[in-house]
């Protein structure tokens, strides 16, 4: 009956071609609005780290004076750098690292490539594991390079290609802001979407070049950048990364084994909380805060609020695209009455005749789907022109590709469910009497 059904659908678009081209327009233009913010909506809220999302948590503390406090607010969003230190020396979780941002410059050797600038990323050794961090060449350094605060770096495939033309560079020099480093690992591709350990540089795009020692950073003095806020009853002045200076500058992440054990972590962070109240270094009741990756990027909103207002707009727009087709269809399936009629006095049921109207409503959606990808292509194409951070990112992948299809087909059949209805309706002896 499919094969049967499906002719009788070429057949009613070759009878009435404008009437059908004006639904697979409108099926494709609701559409093509709807999976150009739907894809964009996709990129920006998927899970960049699927499979172990669950069990990453940033860390949150509260180390500011008493003044001004008001119950239940949020916590420092980074940590002092005495906390982070404290934190990784004790060692609660089964992974943790402590992190910031930076920059320097880099000097090349030759003569072929000028000083450039680099992004960076100070962090300790449990970062590429916790993250899975790829690598094409070497490894990550290991805790024993955190303690000796040893000069290695890990820079990223692009930096290794532009430095040392992609080949295996471990062992040798790298030279930023006029101190050597020794590179002990390569990169593989990799930049999860959106940066979630790194919110406060960028959101999306290129992941850092560079990757060194948290202490090697820090005792080296290069150039920190990313949140800080300093806070004390007195003014704070000279180097404010330094260790006992009130300012929260540092990033905290832990792997634990497993998401129920989030509770018990919590309930340290609290008792750490108290202690330190107690030692006269916090002042308010402990005030702590552990969110995993997905609750950590949805309470930061990474998704724009006007894309989350363009996609409703969109399915607003395919809703009044459905509309339309309603009555084109309700127009097309009642101007074949009689047609109905004569098969409903051959034998037809109600219930095929039914299904023979809801077929035809699908494949206009099919048609309407293949156009409305064309139309979402160009969409894209236009999302990728602005200067947004995440504009490059706006490409389509195979399940939204499905998803574009499974949508107009949906649609179709939903906005042919009234029109096949009124067809099945048809008294055949009226229309036999008619004729």
């Amino acid at each position: 009956m499919f094969g049967y059904y499906s002719l009788l659908a070429l057949r009613s678009f070759r009878r009435n071609r404008v009437l059908t081209a004006l639904m697979v327009l409108a099926i494709a233009l609701g559409i093509g609005a709807c999976m150009t913010t739907l894809t964009v909506f996709h990129v920006l809220s998927g899970d960049p780290i699927p499979g172990k999302s669950k069990r990453l948590f940033v860390v949150q503390l509260d180390p500011r004076p008493a003044a001004n406090r008001v119950p239940g607010e949020e916590p420092e969003r980074m940590l002092t750098r005495f906390d982070a230190e404290e934190l990784l020396r004790q060692k609660r979780a089964r992974r943790q690292a402590m992190m910031a941002g930076g920059n320097g410059i880099v000097h090349p050797d030759g003569r072929t490539l000028k000083p450039f600038s680099v992004s960076m990323h100070f962090t300790s050794s449990d970062f590429f594991a916790m993250f899975e961090v790829p690598f094409r060449h070497g490894r990550g350094w290991s805790a024993g390079d955190d303690a000796a605060r040893a000069r290695v770096a890990v820079i990223a495939p692009e930096l290794n290609e532009k430095l040392f033309g992609g080949a295996d560079s471990t062992g040798r020099e790298l030279r930023i802001d006029g101190h050597a480093f020794q590179v002990v690992g390569v990169l593989d591709a990799w930049a999860p979407q959106p940066h979630f350990y790194n919110l406060w540089m960028r959101s999306f795009g290129d992941t850092e070049q560079v990757f060194v020692p948290f202490q090697t950073a820090v005792d080296l003095h290069l150039n920190r950048s990313g949140l800080m806020n300093c806070f004390s009853h007195q003014p704070v002045s000279g180097d404010y990364t330094a260790l006992n200076k009130p300012c929260s500058w540092v990033q905290y992440w832990v792997e634990l084994e497993r998401p129920a054990q989030a509770g018990e972590f919590k309930a340290y962070l609290d008792q750490y909380s108290a202690q330190q109240r107690d030692a006269g270094r916090f002042e308010r009741p402990p005030n702590t805060r552990l969110r995993n990756v997905m609750q950590w990027l949805d309470h930061h909103r990474i998704v724009p609020g006007d894309v989350r207002l363009q996609l409703w707009l969109a399915f607003g727009f395919l809703l009044v695209c459905l509309l339309n087709t309603v009555g084109l269809l309700l127009a097309k399936f009642l101007r074949r009455s009689g047609e109905i009629g004569v098969r409903r006095a051959l034998g037809a049921t109600r219930a095929e005749i039914f299904k023979q109207c809801l077929m035809e409503a699908g494949a206009i959606g099919l048609a309407g789907g293949l156009v409305g990808l064309g139309f979402a292509l160009i969409g894209l194409w236009a999302v990728r022109q602005r200067p947004t951070g995440y504009a490059a990112l706006a490409h389509i992948d195979l399940p939204m590709l499905a998803l574009t299809f499974v949508l107009a087909v949906a649609a179709s059949m939903l906005a042919g469910a009234l029109p096949a209805w009124r067809a099945m309706q048809v008294t055949p002896a009226i229309q036999l009497k008619s004729q």
